[in-house]
């Protein structure tokens, strides 16, 4: 008798996505929406269905163009993302633990998080504690690394210390001010009048930004401060390094006064690390760097992913037993990312705009 034929395999059937594109340098409504089928997941992929998604300074950068390294034109922004596990590829040796279908999960994208659903690489996935909500998780993933290795990586502030955060009522800022709040650390934190009750709750020591800064520090802190941390750049950046005490460190993490300087992008930037380099140089005792995030991936990346895994790792179980307070600002559903960005771009921002699809 003939061999019966074996039954093929039911073909997995393709994911359908929608994104948010951004076509070119132009204004928020100028971002459109797209659907694609996602390819299947291979060796040490997974899909994830995206349940939040941040809306950062660097989208508002890349839609002017104006990002270091972005993207050629047309792509998909958003920078991190929280959602879960739908499909996985087959796990490679060394695959991260607890990386099953059903799995809540957190990534730094840089790009492409603007979307209901995403093919990432499992190494890239860092898990989210059970019972922690997707757009409060979604407020400590890109903030979260960022303020907890500026703190405790580059500027290594000590308990008992004083800093100053500019734009404490940010994203970083907020989340920044709650961790060093928590490790001990005296916050003075600038920003518009109206968060400053906010802050307070916080735990931090809130300074009009319009006022002038160093004066209002050298009040609260006469032999100057073990660290400022600070996003603006442009020539502001000589007062933050004034504020510094002998052994202090000038963190720089961007150049938000340059967003809308016409010309290359990556100049401002160079400008500023150059002078943050000459800084650093001088025999005086303080120290100065800018801060990348992305600093070591291409050279050391599984080293990269490991360090990623454990400090988000250590801001999420600060989130999970209530030591940090997800800042939320607003949540906006993905189809409305254009209005967002504008939200996001008006000032005065308390806090993470998340985009939920």
């Amino acid at each position: 008798m003939p061999t019966p034929a074996t039954p093929a395999t039911p073909a997995t059937p393709a994911v359908r996505a929608t994104e948010v594109v951004l076509p070119a340098v132009g204004e928020p409504e100028s971002l459109r929406l797209r659907t694609r089928d996602l390819p299947q997941p291979g060796p040490g992929q997974a899909v994830v269905r995206v349940e939040a998604s941040g809306v950062s300074f660097a989208e508002q950068q890349m839609r002017r163009g104006k990002y270091y390294d972005q993207p050629p034109f047309p792509f998909v922004p958003g920078y991190d993302l929280v959602g879960v596990i739908e499909q996985l590829g087959s796990p490679p040796q060394g695959q991260a633990p607890g990386l099953t279908v059903g799995r809540r999960v957190a990534a730094l994208t840089k790009t492409g998080g603007w979307a209901d659903r995403v093919l990432l690489e499992t190494a890239d996935l860092v898990p989210v504690p059970d019972g922690v909500e997707p757009a409060a998780a979604e407020t400590v993933v890109v903030n979260g690394v960022t303020a907890w290795r500026m703190l405790h990586r580059t500027a290594r502030v000590q308990p008992g210390a004083t800093v100053v955060v500019l734009g404490a009522a940010g994203g970083v800022g907020t989340t920044l001010v709650q961790l060093a709040v928590h490790a001990g650390i005296k916050v003075i934190g600038t920003a518009a009048p109206r968060t400053h009750d906010r802050l307070r709750a916080l735990g931090a020591t809130p300074v009009d930004y319009h006022a002038d800064v160093p004066a209002a520090v050298r009040e609260l802190a006469p032999d100057g401060v073990a660290a400022v941390f600070d996003h603006v750049g442009g020539p502001g950046i000589r007062d933050s390094w004034k504020m510094l005490a002998p052994g202090g460190t000038l963190v720089s993490y961007g150049s938000a006064a340059t967003r809308d300087v016409p010309g290359n992008a990556a100049l401002p930037v160079l400008k500023l690390v150059a002078r943050l380099l000459l800084w650093n140089a001088l025999p005086n005792g303080r120290h100065a760097h800018f801060f990348n995030l992305w600093a070591g991936k291409s050279r050391h990346l599984d080293r990269y992913r490991a360090e990623l895994r454990d400090d988000l790792g250590q801001v999420f179980a600060l989130l999970a037993d209530g030591t940090l307070t997800a800042q939320i600002d607003r949540v906006f559903p993905l189809e409305q990312a254009a209005a967002a960005l504008r939200h996001a771009e008006s000032g005065g921002i308390t806090g993470k705009v998340v985009l939920q699809p």
